[in-house]
């Protein structure tokens, strides 16, 4: 059982520049992926509420960082997709850049969540990901989504698939398969691990 009750969590802003944010002190936890991986369900999964992060059938809805608050000093970030939807050059030049800007330089952010198609995960840029992310010794929980649209035989397959393949990076990774349509599948792995981090229980050992 969660330690967190997520179904408190409420919008607080929307920033096209980290300066908008609020105070860089508490604990984060960042959500990203590709565009039609499915961040804003698992949000509305995850929280019980359907309309807490927009949902719509045309990849790249999330164009800014959307800050949600879990409780005080815990918050979510919903960041902009990665493989964005059909949008000019310039634009997506600005929201690479205001991703590139959060992680690097947000101190609260103590978890990334990074969710993948399970039926095409492990991208180059999911892996770019994963490795910046180890580098800077900052745990990640990667979920792969739409567990519903295959069979629970590739299921297993995909999972054990990529848990190999994540051994070959450094830090702690942690993969899981998650479905926003099948409630049961996934969403109680997903709160475990943000009540780690949030509670302060997923403390980062240094690289050496």
């Amino acid at each position: 059982m969660s330690e967190i009750n997520y179904n408190f969590t409420h919008f607080i802003l929307s920033a096209i520049d980290i300066r908008q944010l609020p105070a860089d002190t508490g604990i984060e936890v960042a959500f990203t992926g590709h565009s039609n991986a499915g961040k804003s369900s698992a949000l509305n999964t995850l929280t019980k509420q359907k309309k807490l992060a927009r949902t719509s059938k045309i990849p790249g809805c999330t164009r800014l960082i959307n800050l949600f608050e879990v409780a005080e000093d815990k918050r979510i970030a919903d960041l902009p997709g990665y493989g964005y939807a059909a949008v000019p050059k310039e634009t997506k030049k600005k929201w690479q850049s205001l991703v590139r800007a959060y992680l690097q330089k947000r101190k609260a952010l103590k978890g990334l969540v990074v969710l993948m198609d399970i039926r095409h995960p492990l991208k180059d840029i999911d892996q770019q990901m994963i490795q910046w992310a180890g580098e800077s010794q900052i745990p990640v929980l990667v979920l792969l989504t739409k567990a519903d649209k295959v069979s629970l035989r590739r299921r297993h397959s995909q999972l054990n698939i990529v848990r190999e393949a994540s051994l070959a990076f450094i830090g702690d990774v942690q993969v899981e398969i998650f479905s926003s349509l099948k409630k049961n599948i996934g969403v109680d792995k997903l709160s475990q691990k943000l009540d780690s981090w949030f509670m302060g229980k997923g403390t980062n050992t240094l690289l050496i």
